[in-house]
């Protein structure tokens, strides 16, 4: 082992886990410190010889895979001069090794239900959920169909929120705005605020392997809030407000490389209203809520 690495590190390295209690996870997890010390083909020697013997044969492939993975959120020291340089706009190739090995490590739909605040999150009313997500009074655009919609002071809306199915997970700057066409809008890009949350939407897949990569990126972005589409995905809300637009970046890259939907990178993306009612009448249940994520991060 490096002895020139931080302690915390070599005590990482000194204790890898066994099979069945998150080897993938670790080998992840350990990558993304160590690429601030040695090289990509260092970190799988090494971290190869580290697994020698954890009850279960782990391939090259699956470290590669790690690793590769890891270099999208990889740990820069404090007060490094290198910055964060923002990602091309083409989005990465889904990493299925990884996806799979992240679904495999952790839990399932009931598990992130359990972690719930408050339990049973299906029964919050709309109106309360909002209003927690989006205090004061600022401007919401929310809509009945993708045609239908309307931008208003938050107040405006109140009693009307759970017959809706969509809405901008930011707050609006103004009441309208000009399109890329020159045309005024109550719904574009321009009149859409800064981002407060960003939504990462999983559609192929199962619930339960959505909610294991929900609560995988959780361990990188704060999660406030995930939402059924009353059809098949989960949409993960993640709380960004303030963190610099690189840094978001990033992490949305790395939830592409595990199949979440690019579309809602677009700051002015409808998504979807929690548990509000889609079109066809089916309800898009709130599974998971944690509005202490919010007061953690100083709203």
């Amino acid at each position: 082992m490096k002895t020139n690495l931080p302690p915390f590190l070599q005590s990482l390295l000194s204790a890898p886990p066994q099979a069945g209690e998150g080897v993938h996870r670790w080998l992840f997890c350990v990558a993304r410190h160590l690429h601030a010390h040695m090289t990509a083909p260092d970190i799988v020697s090494l971290l190869e010889s580290r697994v020698q013997g954890c009850g279960r044969s782990v391939p090259q492939r699956e470290i590669v895979a790690a690793v590769q993975a890891s270099l999208t959120c990889a740990w820069q020291p404090s007060g490094s001069a290198k910055p964060v340089q923002p990602l091309q706009s083409k989005w990465p190739m889904v990493n299925n090794t990884h996806r799979a090995a992240i679904i495999h490590d952790y839990g399932r739909l009931e598990d992130l239900q359990k972690r719930s605040i408050p339990p049973n999150p299906e029964n919050a009313r709309t109106e309360d959920i909002i209003d927690r997500l989006f205090p004061g009074n600022p401007f919401l655009c929310c809509g009945k169909t993708n045609s239908v919609f309307d931008t208003c002071p938050r107040e405006s809306w109140r009693g009307k929120l759970a017959s809706r199915q969509f809405l901008v997970p930011s707050p609006m700057l103004a009441v309208t705005g000009m399109t890329k066409t020159g045309r005024e809008s109550k719904h574009t890009l321009a009149n859409t605020g800064p981002r407060r949350f960003l939504i990462c939407e999983f559609d192929t897949g199962t619930n339960d392997e959505h909610a294991a990569l929900l609560l995988h990126l959780d361990t990188f972005a704060p999660l406030v809030c995930a939402v059924h589409s009353g059809n098949k995905s989960l949409h993960g809300w993640f709380f960004v407000h303030g963190q610099p637009e690189a840094l978001i970046e990033r992490f949305f890259c790395y939830a592409v490389s595990l199949g979440a939907d690019s579309a809602t990178w677009t700051r002015s993306q409808f998504v979807r209203m929690p548990n509000g009612t889609r079109d066809n009448g089916a309800r898009q249940r709130v599974f998971y809520l944690n509005f202490k994520r919010l007061e953690a991060n100083h709203e």
